[in-house]
């Protein structure tokens, strides 16, 4: 009895565990193997798709019919067989040298010149259903990305909520995410204590799993929770239209601190004065150093600045002078929240003039779009140019929604005024009850420039903090004939100057916005 090989295909690894049709195709050439009196040699099962080339077992079972093991194969159908040119042009060499291939289900004579050419026209029609289901698939799948729809998964932090819907935020993993990209974002963290402190407050994947380094890395790197969808393969980009849950300030923070490797060093003694105070001749940062186990100093270790050294407790002496500047009395605090009360109602057409003003840039950014896409359309530039100047248009626009999203009523300049005047009266206390790290901040929050010349403590504060110390210097010593009522308007005064030239200032690290 010839010796014949037999050959079972079904597309994915999930069709073969759940579905019939191996178990079928096996009973079916089963059943031939017996009415033509075949003996089946060896059984080769595969779960790839056929319209893929060089699938492994494929291969190996025409390598093993190339040398002889068997007289021919026994396959269900043309199409089990081969999906592709390729693979059927090495099946028809085979046939060729005399391997006798049959199939149950289409009855060819491959001997035969018409088996032979129904059996190529049904192979070329196999590859040509291929081609255009390939295509209808790619129509189907872009046709969603320019709806904003992302096609594929959702990525960790969001739920799929079926096909053609947009992802949502997922409740549990969502903050999560967002947390991992903020203390990300603050360079203090690599990427293995990132994922350590991230398993501790249970991040997980859709399986329950900690996330791996690579998946945290991927993670980190993924434009989706921005609301841009970057398609890696092609290196195009689309504008998302489910909700970021990742500002984009955030983000970018993120890939510069991927890019540069940069992460803060561990220290072996926290110092107030850590990276505060400069050198006035140098600009070097002084260097803490305990001496005699209590008493610290600030040195410049410069060879030519030799002499430069502070006492700690004179820098938190100047510190706490410089924040007793800062401060309101009740009574003045009192006539300020009144004020403040009048002026938001005078300037509540602030926050529409803003939204109106993103809304026209968001406007613009589409008509740039749109002609961007006419330009690549006509064929006046390339795919590459198109897909880049796309990619920096869909950023744009990431940052203004972004900008959007975080508008409230405090961001007119009245609030910006009074959260600055906030700041500068819980300075003291926050610095006196405050941990070295927590100190720092809120030093650096309030000073532009911190100096040591010679013996001098020089401590430059930052707007409107300089004008609110200046003009209280200038009360001290004087005749007490102002109201507090008076005072306070004077106050509010310099931080409404400064709050109106620094609309775009830079955010602390508690939120509150900073002038330079």
């Amino acid at each position: 009895m010839k010796q014949y090989f037999a050959y079972i295909r079904v597309s994915t690894a999930k069709q073969g565990e759940h579905g019939s049709s191996l178990q079928e195709q096996r009973s079916a050439i089963e059943a031939y193997a017996s009415r033509n009196s075949l003996s089946i040699a060896e059984w080769f099962e595969e779960r790839e798709t056929a319209a893929k080339q060089g699938r492994a077992v494929f291969s190996r079972m025409l390598a093993k019919l190339e040398k002889g093991d068997a007289q021919g194969v026994v396959i269900h159908k043309i199409d089990r067989s081969a999906r592709n040119l390729k693979d059927w042009a090495n099946l028809g060499d085979l046939i060729d040298r005399g391997i006798d291939v049959q199939f149950v289900h289409d009855s060819f004579d491959m001997r035969s010149r018409g088996g032979r050419l129904s059996a190529d026209i049904q192979a070329v029609v196999a590859a040509d259903y291929i081609r255009n289901l390939r295509d209808e698939v790619k129509k189907g799948f872009y046709g969603r990305l320019k709806q904003g729809l992302y096609p594929l998964p959702a990525p960790i932090g969001y739920l799929d909520q079926g096909k053609g819907k947009l992802k949502i935020p997922d409740p549990v993993r969502a903050p999560l995410v967002k947390e991992a990209f903020e203390l990300y974002a603050t360079g203090t963290a690599s990427l293995r204590v990132l994922q350590k402190e991230m398993k501790r407050r249970g991040l997980r994947t859709k399986a329950g799993k900690p996330l791996s380094l690579n998946s945290l890395d991927q993670m980190l790197h993924c434009p989706f929770y921005v609301g841009l969808i970057r398609i890696m393969k092609t290196g195009e980009t689309f504008e998302g239209k489910h909700e970021p849950i990742v500002f984009k300030s955030t983000f970018d923070r993120v890939q510069a601190i991927m890019r540069g490797k940069t992460v803060s060093r561990q220290v072996k003694h926290d110092f107030t004065f850590r990276r505060i105070v400069r050198c006035g001749t140098c600009g070097r940062h002084l260097v803490g150093e305990r001496q005699k186990g209590r008493y610290v100093y600030y040195r410049c270790q410069v060879p030519d600045c030799r002499g430069t050294i502070v006492r700690e407790k004179d820098l938190d002496h100047a510190v706490q002078t410089a924040l007793s500047l800062l401060r309101s009395d009740p009574a003045e605090q009192r006539w300020i929240e009144a004020k403040v009360t009048n002026l938001t109602k005078q300037d509540a057409e602030g926050l529409e003039r803003l939204k109106a003003s993103i809304q026209l840039r968001l406007a613009k950014s589409d008509v740039r779009l749109s002609r961007l896409t006419d330009a690549y359309l006509d064929r006046d530039i390339d795919r590459e140019i198109f897909e880049h100047r796309k990619s920096v248009v869909l950023e744009e626009r990431a940052n203004l929604r972004d900008e959007f999203s975080r508008l409230s009523a405090n961001d007119l300049s009245v609030h910006r005024a009074l959260r600055n005047l906030e700041l500068g009266n819980t300075a003291l206390s926050g610095y006196k009850s405050g941990i070295p790290a927590e100190q720092r901040e809120i030093i650096e929050s309030v000073t532009s420039n911190f100096t040591l010349h010679g013996k001098n403590i020089v401590i430059a504060l930052r707007s409107p903090f300089r004008g609110l110390a200046n003009w209280r210097e200038s009360q001290i010593g004087a005749p007490h004939r102002d109201t507090a009522q008076e005072r306070a308007a004077q106050i509010l005064d310099i931080a409404l100057r400064d709050a109106k030239v620094s609309g775009s200032a830079p955010v602390s690290q508690d939120g509150h916005k900073l002038a330079t």
